[in-house]
């Protein structure tokens, strides 16, 4: 990994705000994406257009992977890809409200070694070089020391308490909290704000690249539901869900879900 790449990520996410922030996320146009793959507005697309650009241009050899750009394998020749989501909380972002993410990643066979998730109307840069630590607006992070999952706090959307991904039916006890930017969730959880996130259903990489070398460089721990490494620039770019967390609530999470359970949730 070049040295400079965590540098080229960072100026690009701020510039990603300024282009993302001239829009009113009510007035913006929007279009629903065929096959029930959710929305996209024209903020989305423009900013898309100006990290392909400036990106691509500084790292010509790089692949490119993107919610808003058609995927090829062109992508799977190289050794080390960018992996882009323009705006993660899409649906936020339209009605207006802050709670929105650009998240965009490098991953170097396979495994991410640079990443950003920044937040422009909150004022929140996340950001992690591999070996180098994981900071917010400059000051070091780390996950939290919370060990019992009963004293947790857990983010997750309501589907993921359906007794069917759990082991025997049954739901342990922990307090939840949900975010919409699933980027944002993971940053959370590098933070030390939450001790937990967890997705169960299959999950794009482009939303959740980042955030996994954020957590993992926070001390935490950064696998799919089935305790797998995540692993990223796949021919099918999606992953058998999330559990971020630190070691110990990792390791308990894991041992009760069932890694066969349905994938829904979110």
């Amino acid at each position: 990994m070049p040295a400079t790449d965590l540098s080229l990520l960072i100026d690009a996410a701020l510039e990603a705000g300024k282009i993302a922030t001239r829009y009113s996320g009510t007035q913006a146009q929007r279009w629903d994406k065929p096959d029930g793959a959710g929305p996209v507005t024209e903020a989305d697309l423009a900013v898309n257009a100006m990290l392909e650009e400036r990106l691509r241009a500084a790292r010509p050899g790089y692949g490119w992977l993107s919610e808003e750009s058609e995927d090829t394998a062109e992508r799977l020749e190289c050794r080390s890809a960018f992996i882009i989501d323009p705006i993660d909380g899409t649906r936020s972002f339209a009605e207006g409200a802050r709670t929105w993410a650009h998240s965009i990643a490098v991953a170097d066979e396979g495994r991410v070694t640079a990443a950003v998730v920044y937040l422009p109307m909150r004022d929140l840069l996340y950001a992690a070089a591999q070996g180098k630590g994981a900071t917010l607006n400059g000051e070091t992070i780390t996950t939290s020391a919370i060990a019992d999952l009963q004293r947790s706090e857990i983010l997750a959307a309501k589907p993921n308490l359906d007794t069917r991904h759990w082991r025997d039916g049954h739901v342990p006890h922990f307090e939840r909290a949900y975010r919409p930017s699933l980027a944002y969730r993971m940053a959370l959880v590098a933070q030390g704000r939450f001790d937990a996130m967890l997705t169960l259903r299959p999950s794009w990489e482009w939303d959740i690249a980042a955030g996994d070398l954020i957590i993992r460089e926070a001390g935490g721990i950064c696998s799919d539901r089935a305790g797998q490494p995540l692993v990223f620039n796949n021919a099918h770019p999606r992953l058998n869900g999330v559990i971020a967390a630190n070691a110990t609530l990792h390791e308990e999470l894991s041992k009760r879900l069932d890694p066969t359970g349905p994938g829904i949730g979110a």
